[in-house]
């Protein structure tokens, strides 16, 4: 008997994913287990596998679409078998499903009406859906679906370099003749007529590589974006003497194998020192939704890592409460699965507070960027000689530069250097602060 395979809830706060491409065609055989198609959240890029075994008989979207979790994107069973049954039905808003497939030679075609066509550049429904109510012209809008197609998040990133034209500019954009650079000269970024850079054909640069945003980076971007236009932010700077953790960190070092310490890093008795100072900051462990704030006991400590697909960001879950060895063995973990591809939705969601450290790279100081809802985001630099006058002579002394940035509008600035004094101070009396 042939069998729908949907598309899983890949996360607690899944409700759509992105098919990336199918490993399987139609008129193949399954197994158990093999890895059906990739698809990709905003959070993370996973495989599908199979819950049942049999032949291939239908794939019922494109690499590209958006579908919503639990509909059905595949069906498995015999050849031959009538599986009209398990196709979904069109809905408003959801990519049409394409037409089963009886045979390994079939080509794939459209159930019902097909994608509508704008200016010779396919459009699906969804994103046609989403202009209509964002008023999105989508003349000369670049597709990153499969063949150019115009998908929903084109329109949506159409709808945010909108937002930040002026009028004139808009206009100029929507005759075609021009399209909008990344940011303008205007105040905050904005676009004005004389950014605009004309789309008339020119010579081919061959040296130049043309990479479409897309995937993650083009949800990144989104985030990023979204972020700088809907929170007031401040940052501000400061530095910890770092001569105890550097003497803490040879201790560990060389403490006994069975101990398991050896492999803790500076990073990781710095996400400790913070885990242990918020608490006292419960301005500082919150987030901001729907005009409410929302202070939590416990430390969901979001670090930020750097991966091939971009910046991921997994939460070491109750860090206030693990043990030095039992944070640096979970940040450890989440790190190895964001660079491997192996880290899920929901283990990169529920962070109160995110550190993001650039110090191996020799950055001293930089702005980090929120990531909402939460407040507040640490930057950590570099360990750098500075300055210090001890009674009168001036001593170098290694400090580790710290740059936090929060939401103004839920933490006043006070608040948020008192919190920087603090965690400067555990910096420095680190051995103290793990009771030492």
């Amino acid at each position: 008997m042939a069998s729908a395979i949907p598309m899983p809830k890949l996360g607690n706060t899944v409700e759509s994913t992105i098919l990336i491409g199918w490993r399987k065609t139609v008129g193949e055989s399954i197994a158990i287990g093999e890895t059906l198609c990739d698809v990709e959240t905003d959070k993370a890029a996973m495989e599908v596998e199979s819950p049942v075994a049999g032949t291939v008989l239908a794939l019922l979207y494109n690499a590209g679409d958006e579908i919503p979790v639990m509909v059905n994107i595949a069906v498995v069973g015999t050849t031959g078998e009538d599986i009209s049954q398990l196709i979904p039905k069109p809905a408003s808003g959801i990519p049409n499903p394409l037409a089963p497939i009886s045979s390994p030679t079939t080509v794939i075609s459209q159930i019902s009406q097909p994608t509508a066509v704008t200016n010779g550049q396919a459009v699906s429904p969804r994103a046609r859906n989403l202009a209509a109510r964002k008023q999105i012209d989508l003349r000369g809008l670049q597709g990153s679906g499969p063949n150019g197609r115009i998908i929903e998040r084109d329109v949506q990133a159409a709808h945010t370099t909108a937002a930040r034209l002026t009028p004139v500019a808009q206009s100029m954009v929507n005759a075609g003749d021009y399209h909008p650079p990344e940011r303008g000269t205007g105040a905050g970024g904005r676009i004005t007529k004389r950014d605009l850079i004309p789309t008339a054909s020119t010579p081919p640069d061959t040296g130049v590589e043309v990479i479409p945003l897309k995937g993650a980076r083009k949800i990144i971007a989104a985030r990023m974006l979204e972020s700088l236009q809907t929170t007031a932010q401040l940052t501000m700077n400061t530095s910890a003497d770092a001569r105890a953790l550097q003497a803490y960190r040879q201790r560990l070092k060389a403490s006994p194998a069975d101990m398991g310490l050896q492999s803790v890093t500076l990073n990781d008795l710095l996400l400790f020192a913070v885990s242990r100072t918020l608490p006292r900051f419960p301005d500082l462990n919150s987030l901001f939704i729907a005009d409410a704030i929302h202070r939590h006991a416990a430390v969901h400590l979001g670090m930020a890592v750097d991966t091939d697909r971009g910046l991921l960001v997994p939460v070491i879950r109750n860090a206030s409460t693990r043990s030095l060895k039992s944070l640096a063995d979970e940040a450890h973990r989440l790190a190895a699965a964001s660079t491997e591809g192996r880290i899920t939705p929901d283990e990169m969601t529920g962070g109160t507070f995110t550190v993001t450290n650039l110090g191996s790279l020799g950055i001293e100081s930089f702005t980090p960027v929120l990531n909402p809802p939460q407040v507040a985001i640490l930057g950590v630099g570099s360990i750098q000689l500075k300055p210090v006058d001890v009674d009168g002579t001036v001593n170098f002394i290694p400090h580790i530069g710290l740059s936090l940035t929060v939401n103004h509008q839920v933490v006043d600035g006070a608040p948020a250097a008192r919190f920087l004094q603090a965690l400067a101070q555990n910096l420095a009396a680190i051995d103290l602060l793990l009771g030492l």
